[in-house]
């Protein structure tokens, strides 16, 4: 009961609109310095975390998407859990059954092992495995983005809530196995480049950036101010949201203006 008094306390609390107007004047302050447009802002959220070399990229016509195919597939599969997981099991906060890391273990290693073989071939005559291709790249980074996922929103629901479900939200192969046709869907519909299709996707995996940045700095200002598990509702975590959403502008934001400053481009590493 203390605990969620606590958390109510907390969404009340008159330093919210202090919060609330310094994320806003920054989250202002990006966006006219940024491309315009939509997936102009999104081109400045894939620049921040992503080389966005145009060859190993997916376009829209001949326009670049704002990931890479390996982050625009880690992304969307990070999205794409924490939504499956969410309807599946709501303030679960278990991880996966143990069994179920042999498989998530494998995605982790495909991520691994085709990151490495595709990197090496920046370097011609060193040793390689296979050409990359950017449909593995984007299984791989999809497989990656799910295992995110599933370490992420139970960590997210076990820092948050007062009450919780001592549940996985994959709590068997069968559950894993749907997220994973799910993803294996998603992919194929990617490699399809259809525009009416690969434009919201396009957006949804800049967006998943800043979700999943924000859900983590949200969690460590919970932990910095030993506010943890004080919370009952979505609506008292706005005020630890929009902060996290603000440290995770301040990360993209400084990373956008370092690469800016030492390449004079929002355009993605060029490659020779």
């Amino acid at each position: 009961m203390e605990q969620s008094r606590a958390g109510s306390e907390l969404s009340r609390s008159p330093i919210k609109w202090l919060v609330f107007l310094a994320v806003g004047l920054l989250f202002f302050g990006w966006l006219i310095n940024t491309p315009g447009g939509l997936l102009g802002k999104a081109d400045a959220v894939g620049y921040a975390v992503c080389h966005r070399i145009d060859a190993r990229s997916f376009h829209l016509g001949e326009r670049q998407v704002p990931l890479c195919a390996r982050c625009s597939g880690m992304y969307l599969g990070a999205m794409l859990g924490l939504i499956f997981q969410a309807i599946v099991g709501r303030s679960r906060s278990g991880m996966p059954a143990g069994r179920l890391w042999v498989v998530l273990g494998l995605l982790v290693a495909a991520f691994g092992v085709d990151g490495l073989n595709s990197y090496l071939h920046f370097f011609p005559g060193a040793p390689t495995l296979y050409e990359p291709q950017n449909w593995l790249r984007l299984l791989t980074g999809t497989g990656m983005g799910v295992v995110i996922a599933a370490a992420l929103y139970p960590a997210f629901n076990q820092t948050v809530w007062t009450k919780q479900v001592r549940r996985p939200a994959l709590e068997n192969l069968r559950s894993l196995m749907i997220l994973l046709v799910s993803a294996l869907v998603l992919d194929l519909v990617v490699l399809t480049e259809n525009p009416l299709i690969l434009y919201p996707l396009a957006l949804i995996s800049a967006a998943g950036v800043l979700v999943l940045l924000s859900m983590i700095y949200s969690m460590l200002w919970l932990m910095v101010l030993r506010i943890e598990n004080r919370f009952e509702s979505l609506i008292q975590l706005v005020l630890p949201l929009t902060g996290g959403f603000g440290l995770a502008l301040v990360q993209i934001a400084a990373l956008d203006y370092v690469r800016f400053l030492f390449t004079g481009s929002w355009e993605g590493f060029h490659l020779g």
